[in-house]
């Protein structure tokens, strides 16, 4: 596989999530200014990530078998990272399978092509389609669709995103615009899923109590 010079949050130790809640200033941080939330509608939870980041694919098995609890209430997202190079290529590819609808059946297949079968000859958007075809999808399809200029808003608006909320490495969940939420040693991955279902909890009785001063 290539070798890609990225920017990563430190690999956290495997140790489980403490049962004591989150704490302030090293599980999460409060955004002094609220930013936008990328989507609309109910609680977000946004989670910034790159195919390239080793991290982000040690995370994923968790976000998968996580997202699939989520309360009705609850809206995640994928928000891939652009920092130039091979980010901005992993980037447009996330939003090239996004308009052909094939995330669902790619996105857990992605990460291992990339980090365990090490099956990417390159990060030229003509590998990253070649790796797309061996997924069961069509590789002349997927070249078009990650060369269509239409994506280049996303990539701006998930650039405005990364940027607006702070983003200094992946894996980086965003919840609500309000929170921000890194991999610590003693909490690793599952703590960040913990913490993100506590400030969730936050974010529900808050919206609970201003309905009630209605």
């Amino acid at each position: 596989a290539p070798a890609l010079a990225l920017a990563q949050s430190p690999a956290p130790s495997p140790m489980p999530a403490s049962a004591d809640a989150p704490r302030l200033g090293i599980d999460y941080e409060v955004m002094p200014i609220p930013a936008p939330t990328y989507g609309k509608g109910k609680i977000e939870v946004a989670e910034v990530f790159s195919y390239g980041c080793i991290h982000c694919a040690h995370f994923q098995p968790l976000v998968t078998a996580w997202k699939k609890k989520l309360a009705k209430d609850v809206r995640f997202e994928y928000v891939p990272a652009d920092f130039g190079g091979a980010w901005h290529t992993f980037a447009l590819a996330y939003f090239a399978a996004d308009k052909l609808h094939v995330v669902d059946k790619t996105h857990d297949a992605v990460f291992r092509a990339v980090h365990e079968q090490h099956v990417l000859a390159g990060t030229e958007p003509a590998d990253i389609a070649a790796m797309y075809g061996n997924l069961g999808v069509d590789a002349g399809t997927f070249l078009a669709a990650m060369n269509d200029p239409a994506l280049q808003a996303r990539l701006d608006h998930a650039r405005q995103f990364a940027l607006a909320t702070g983003i200094e490495g992946t894996p980086t969940l965003i919840v609500a615009g309000h929170y921000r939420i890194s991999a610590t040693a003693d909490r690793g991955f599952a703590g960040m899923l913990a913490t993100a279902d506590y400030l969730v909890g936050l974010e529900r009785a808050a919206a609970k109590k201003a309905a009630g001063k209605h």
